[in-house]
């Protein structure tokens, strides 16, 4: 699905830089509540492109891109945090009972290699249904429920009772990384868990990097943020400050039957499972990737939440937007395309170097001067049918008079 650009983007995306990026952060581990060494890395990367930032008492990232003017301010914002699992008991046969960090299904953990951090170390080992050979189970192995009450992980070190993963160092509560599984196909095609939403700070990092390198100042200040617990419901919420009036989430687009996302494309969402997202905010984005010939495609998502929920829900009273790059498994083992983190991070650099929504958003309150407008009273369409005045067929008590009765309309 090719789109001929009809004007030259203002700044020029280093794929190479990207993709990079985005296989250093899936060699780093960062369940929600593990995510420390992800944040010093990103810290890191802002630090080389020359960019200053701020970072919260739990590790969310503010920078900043300083524009020619302060205010209306704006956030763009991606989640370091990944799914994982925590270990929830460990069992007489040596093996560990798991629950899950964030919200996934048991169904794509069956077979994957992962890492215990215990308080000493790491220990490695592989999530297993309960019945597995076949040579021992029989058919069975295909009839057991799927579920994370059906699956558990066998560590490797010698452990036949509890008490040997305990000597081992093994506790309830330690965390558990799923391996990512990269890998990047000469067609472009990239397959790995936690591309979500690895995949889009690379993206992300990727844009700030071109509009440094390119040397133009925004027209207002832009904050990339960096949240790290958006997989179990609060993301941006503590990054942000009453300065900005603007926020864009940068996030997984779902490829699926009965979706409009493609792997091919940047995805701009209309509405995801929190309600519709700012009518101005969302038709800018679609009016600079039509501007700028960005392959896109406008979808709604049933059961999908961003940080954007989350920073509405805490109160902040913003705009937000919702883009993503297109991508199929969602929360299993993810794949998309390289034009689509291409597209994503070209429409993220030219909002980037936009002109607000609207200048009066610089102020929390104000008049009805400067107010956006969606439709204007000659577009409001009004009833094709006109209704008739009660006191046409009701008497003063509110009932049909006789006469009435038995009338048929002329409609009918």
């Amino acid at each position: 699905m090719k789109i001929e650009k009809m004007t030259e983007l203002p700044i020029r995306i280093d794929y190479a830089y990207l993709e990079e990026t985005m296989l250093q952060l899936l060699a780093i581990p960062s369940p929600v509540g593990l995510t420390d060494g992800v944040v010093r890395y990103v810290a890191g990367r802002l630090e080389a492109i020359g960019l200053p930032y701020e970072i919260t008492r739990r590790g969310a990232i503010r920078a900043t891109i300083a524009g020619r003017e302060a205010r209306p301010a704006r956030a763009i914002v991606t989640h370091l945090d990944t799914l994982g699992g925590m270990v929830r008991e460990i069992k007489a046969n040596g093996r560990l009972a798991i629950i899950p960090i964030g919200h996934w299904s048991a169904r794509f953990a069956g077979g994957a290699r992962l890492t215990v951090f215990t308080d000493d170390g790491q220990l490695r080992g592989t999530c297993l249904p309960l019945k597995t050979s076949g040579h021992a189970f029989g058919d069975a192995i295909d009839s057991q429920p799927s579920g994370w009450e059906h699956v558990e992980v066998r560590v490797d070190i010698p452990a036949d009772t509890a008490q040997d993963l305990v000597a081992a160092g093994v506790n309830v509560g330690d965390w558990i990384a799923f391996d990512p599984q990269a890998e990047i196909m000469p067609n472009g095609y990239i397959n790995s868990r936690y591309l979500d939403d690895k995949a889009a700070v690379a993206a992300l990092l990727a844009a700030c990097k071109a509009i440094v390198d390119s040397g133009q100042t925004p027209a207002v200040d832009v904050h990339p943020l960096f949240t790290i617990t958006e997989e179990v419901g609060s993301g941006a919420s503590a990054a942000l400050h009453g300065d900005i009036a603007e926020m864009v989430s940068l996030d997984i687009a779902i490829a699926a039957p009965g979706q409009n996302t493609h792997e091919h494309a940047a995805t701009i969402c209309l509405q995801d499972m929190s309600g519709p997202f700012d009518y101005h905010l969302t038709h800018k984005l679609i009016g600079l990737a039509k501007q700028h010939g960005i392959a896109h495609r406008r979808d709604v998502f049933r059961f999908y939440r961003s940080d954007s929920a989350a920073a509405v829900e805490a109160g902040n009273d913003i705009r937000t937007a919702l883009i993503g790059f297109g991508a199929d498994g969602s929360h299993a083992q993810e794949r998309t395309h390289r034009d689509a983190l291409e597209a994503l991070a070209q429409l993220s650099a030219v909002y980037m170097l936009s002109e607000p929504v609207a200048r009066r958003d610089c102020k929390s309150m104000g008049s009805l001067a400067g107010f956006t407008e969606q439709l204007k009273p000659g577009e409001m369409a009004l009833p094709v049918s006109q209704l008739p005045l009660p006191e046409q067929f009701l008497d003063v008590d509110g009932s049909v008079p006789p006469e009435l009765q038995n009338v048929k309309s002329e409609r009918i």
